[in-house]
């Protein structure tokens, strides 16, 4: 796992050509605006979240943010261990993003 700032997190992103956004927040979260092209799979559901990533590619670059970066760290840590090879958590989250958010 990567823990990146803002700028390098999108820096990242835009540098990788097999991108996968994820929000791990809760849909209530979600509904308050998502990162484009993000896909939600809540963390705090975890059969949910483990039988979603499951289906994942592992030879993806994952770009995963939640609110503040505490539960994206959780999740990068837990794709790490099933044997993803590329995650990158957004420190700071959607509390200090101030890129693009689409409403869901």
């Amino acid at each position: 796992m990567q823990e990146l700032t803002q700028d390098k997190w999108r820096e990242e992103l835009n540098k990788s050509d097999n991108a996968v956004i994820l929000d791990v927040r809760k849909p209530e979260e979600c509904a308050e605006g998502m990162i484009p092209n993000a896909i939600e799979i809540d963390i705090l559901n975890p059969e949910h979240f483990m039988s979603e990533v499951e289906k994942l590619d592992k030879d993806k670059d994952y770009f995963i943010y939640c609110r503040s970066g505490n539960r994206s760290g959780q999740a990068c840590s837990i794709m790490e261990q099933l044997g993803f090879s590329s995650t990158y958590n957004l420190l700071g989250g959607m509390l200090e993003w101030n890129g693009e958010v689409k409403q869901k």
